[in-house]
């Protein structure tokens, strides 16, 4: 028995005494030192590491700018394809220090189609400058240049980044529009209830005039306007669809006349801005709907505006 005993105690320890590696897989092969794949230094790494890498690095987002705008857009979105594992396989077998090309995979038209829907969000028409009234002043907006995405080289420059992984901003290439539009010239505000003329040139304060305006059973429109005829020594007819007016005759040129020398006609039927016969109307509200000046004033007027000229009638 003891005999038996030392014989399975020698098994034992036999058993025991095998190498431990016996049953250790091998160590996964690596990528030979210095090898780059793609712009993707890989040397080294196992195959899952150098693949991991590989993704990694040509799936960060793209920065697109546009002005002062920026875009983010992610390959997945435009439906990048990323062959990695393919490619590393390949990097196992090359000589250290071997730099290899590598490019992702995607659709040209794909990518052609979200610069497309890019431009329709970013694309701005030029538009000129405009002429407001704020606080009973002229306000003229400044212009605003338009932009357009050119298309095809930013398609380009957003396929070259996606294939080889580039992530550095893309400027988006654009062109500036730049709008069409002349100089603002002469305006004039009248306020009504306060029986004042100023003209300005764009919103640059000029001269200030005291005027007559429309009594309350004719008052003077208010609105906007423009100056659409300009006469010298006009001849008066009588407004025939005024009750007023009915049996007055036309007044030629002359002392007599009630448009003074000058006539500047508004886009408001029957009215206009002239001189007088009744100087002693100035500063009140005294007209059939006209603006009274002064003949002097008229005359000066005249020579600084022309047919265009818009005119503002408020009611303050």
């Amino acid at each position: 028995m003891k005999r038996v005993a030392l014989l399975v105690s020698m098994s034992f320890a036999c058993v025991a005494a095998l190498p431990a590696y016996a049953d250790t897989p091998p160590p996964a092969p690596t990528v030979p030192d210095g090898v780059v794949l793609g712009g993707v230094s890989i040397g080294g790494l196992t195959s899952d590491a150098a693949t991991t890498a590989v993704l990694q690095h040509y799936s960060r987002p793209l920065v697109l700018e546009i002005g002062r705008t920026k875009v983010t857009v992610s390959p997945a979105a435009l439906g990048v394809k990323i062959w990695a594992d393919t490619a590393v396989a390949k990097a196992l077998t090359v000589q250290p220090g071997t730099s290899l090309g590598f490019r992702a995979v995607f659709s040209r038209a794909r990518v052609a189609s979200y610069v497309a829907g890019l431009a329709r969000r970013m694309d701005r028409d030029p538009s000129s400058s405009r002429l407001l009234l704020k606080n009973f002043r002229p306000l003229v907006t400044p212009p605003q240049v338009g932009i357009r995405i050119e298309r095809g080289p930013a398609t380009a420059l957003l396929a070259d980044a996606l294939a080889h992984g580039t992530r550095a901003p893309i400027v988006v290439p654009a062109k500036t529009v730049t709008p069409q539009s002349a100089a603002v010239g002469p305006v004039i505000v009248i306020r009504r209830g306060s029986n004042l003329l100023t003209l300005y040139r764009g919103d640059h304060y000029v001269r200030q005039f005291h005027v007559a305006t429309g009594q309350a059973i004719y008052p003077t429109p208010l609105g906007r306007f423009q100056i659409v005829v300009k006469w010298e020594n006009p001849t008066w007819y009588p407004p025939t669809q005024d009750a007023w007016a009915k049996g007055l005759k036309p007044v030629p040129p002359g002392p007599n006349n009630p448009l003074g020398t000058r006539w500047m006609g508004i886009s408001s039927p029957g009215v206009g801005i002239h001189g007088t016969d009744e100087p002693a109307s100035i500063g009140y509200s005294q007209s059939h709907g006209c603006i009274r000046m002064l003949v002097p004033d008229a005359e000066w007027l005249f020579t600084h505006v022309s047919v265009g000229t818009p005119v503002f009638i408020v009611a303050s």
